[in-house]
C-alpha cells in the first residue's frame, strides 16, 4: 500500500510516499481503509522531530482520518467490516495518512451521515479540541461570555459554533479579515486582534479559550473575571492571575467525545473547514502549506479514495 513516510526528521523535503505492506488490526484495533486524512500543524510538529508523543521514524504521518472498516481485531465488537467511520489513528497522531490505517477502536465513531469523508477528515481533533476547551475545561454554560482568540481558525471556529449552540455571548478576536466569516456564523462581537489596545475595550468574560498563544492571549487574560477561567490548547504555560484558573491540555480523542460531535454535525449546528484539498500523492506539497506555502483557508486534506 502506498503511504506517506519520513525516515529522518526535518523539513517538508523529508516526506516521501512509498509503498509499504499493509497492517493488521491487533486486540482493540480497527485496519481502516482511507478515504481521507486530515493534514495538521501537529503533523509537522512530528515530521521536526518536535513532537514528545511520536515515535521514531521511519514513521507514516497522519492522525484525523475517515474511511470504511476493512478489518476488526480481537475484542472488538461495535464495528463491522464496511463501517463508513471516522476519527484519528492513536495517542502517538501518526499511521492515518495510508490507503490503509490501524486505529484504535476507542479513538473512532461512526462517520456523520451528513459528511463526505473529506469533510469528516478534517474534523476529528480540531472539534473534539474545541469541544474539549469550551465545556470540559472551561466548563462554559448558556449565559456565559466566552472570548475566543484566533477564532476563525480551524478549531476557533468550531468552538464559536458550540458556543452560540449552546447560547452563549461570543467575543472573537481574530484578523480583520475574517470579519465577514465570523459574522456569517453569528457573531456580533468581533476585534481585530492586529489592533493597537484592542484589549482595552474587552468586556469581562467567563472564559477565555486561546488557540494562538502569545502576545495575543496575554492581552486577552485581563478581561477574565474573578473566579474565571482560561484555557489553552497552544500556550504550554499560559497566562496566570490570582483568581483565574488557567489550564493547558492535549486534545483527547475519543468515540464518545465524537459521538457527540457527531451530534451536533447531524443536527447542522456545527460545519466542517475544509481547506485545500490534495491527493496522497501531494503530501509533499501538503506539508509545504503547513510550512507557509499559499493554501484555502481551513483544514488540509489528503484525498485517498475518489
Amino acid at each position: 500500500m502506498k503511504a506517506v513516510r519520513i525516515h529522518r526528521f526535518g523539513p517538508p523535503e523529508v516526506v516521501v510516499v512509498e509503498e509499504i505492506p499493509k497492517p493488521s488490526p491487533g486486540k482493540g484495533e480497527v485496519l481502516v481503509r482511507v478515504a481521507a486524512a486530515g493534514v495538521a500543524p501537529w503533523d509537522a510538529i512530528i515530521r521536526e522531530g518536535k513532537s514528545k508523543v511520536s515515535p521514531q521514524p521511519p514513521l507514516t504521518l497522519g492522525s484525523d482520518l475517515a474511511g470504511f472498516v476493512e478489518a476488526v481485531g480481537s475484542d472488538v465488537s461495535h464495528f463491522a467490516i464496511g463501517d463508513e467511520v471516522y476519527g484519528v489513528t492513536n495517542p502517538q497522531f501518526c499511521g492515518a495518512q495510508a490507503e490503509f490505517a490501524v486505529a484504535l477502536a476507542g479513538m473512532i465513531a461512526p462517520k456523520p451521515s451528513r459528511l463526505n469523508h473529506i469533510e469528516a477528515a478534517s474534523a476529528p481533533v480540531v472539534a473534539v479540541g474545541a469541544w474539549q476547551m469550551l465545556f470540559e475545561y472551561a466548563q462554559a454554560k448558556s449565559g456565559d461570555t466566552i472570548l475566543i482568540t484566533g477564532a476563525a481558525g480551524n478549531v476557533g471556529a468550531y468552538a464559536v459554533e458550540m458556543a452560540i449552540e449552546a447560547g452563549m455571548r461570543v467575543i472573537a478576536v481574530a484578523r480583520s479579515t475574517d470579519r465577514e466569516m465570523l459574522s456569517a456564523l453569528g457573531v456580533e462581537t468581533i476585534l481585530d486582534s492586529s489592533a493597537p489596545g484592542f484589549e482595552s475595550s474587552l468586556p469581562q468574560v467567563d472564559a477565555v479559550l486561546d488557540t494562538v498563544g502569545g502576545e495575543t492571549v496575554q492581552r486577552c487574560s485581563t478581561a477574565v473575571k474573578e473566579g474565571g477561567r482560561l484555557v489553552s490548547l497552544v500556550a504550554m504555560q499560559p497566562p496566570q492571575r490570582r483568581g483565574m484558573q488557567s489550564v493547558f491540555f492535549y486534545a483527547d480523542v475519543t468515540s464518545e467525545r465524537l459521538r457527540a460531535i457527531s451530534d451536533l454535525f447531524e443536527r447542522g449546528k456545527i460545519s466542517p473547514q475544509v481547506g485545500s484539498v490534495l491527493p496522497l500523492e501531494e503530501a509533499r506539497e501538503a506539508h509545504e502549506m503547513l510550512a507557509g506555502a499559499p493554501h484555502k483557508k481551513g483544514k488540509i486534506v489528503l484525498q485517498i479514495l475518489g
